[in-house]
């Protein structure tokens, strides 16, 4: 049985710039930097508050992936089509301030909606997040099924 989520993944154009963007602008700490035998990098980055989680910054070519693949990765970041995931946070309101302050690129001010208050913002490499706040209400599917109108329940 599954116990939890350990590893999660985003695609990244470049190690440095992405590994600076994490842990200058949203504070989270390197859990590992290493360049496997086969040249390939594994960075994880993670919240202080979350030790066990990590987050893998994965820039696409080999050995992972061939240059067909490696381009329509490239080409999907570029879009801004690809998503990161939902980071949770205390205060959606004062994280929003401090990371504005930090530069960080938002594309949506903290707005109050039936699962808390929910920001989001992009990375370096094109990826959006959803920034959430959540309320007691959030993991009640009854309470989310009435919200948004038993739209994708059943």
């Amino acid at each position: 049985m599954i116990t939890k989520l350990g590893v999660a993944s985003v695609y990244v154009h470049d190690y440095d710039e992405a590994k600076a963007f994490f842990v200058d602008k949203l504070g989270f700490e390197v859990r590992h930097d290493v360049e496997l035998d086969d040249g390939f990098r594994w960075l994880t980055v993670g919240p202080p508050a979350q030790p066990t989680f990590q987050f893998a910054l994965t820039v696409p070519g080999p050995p992972m992936h061939d240059d067909e693949t490696a381009t329509m990765l490239r080409t999907l970041m570029a879009k801004g089509v690809l998503s990161g995931g939902a980071w949770n946070t205390d205060d959606c309101a004062k994280t929003y301030a401090e990371y504005s302050a930090r530069g960080v690129e938002f594309l949506q001010e903290p707005t109050t909606r039936p699962y808390g208050v929910e920001a989001v913002f992009r990375d370096v490499s094109g990826n959006w997040y959803s920034l959430n706040e959540v309320n007691e209400t959030a993991f009640d599917q009854e309470a989310m099924s009435q919200a948004f109108g038993d739209a994708g329940t059943g």
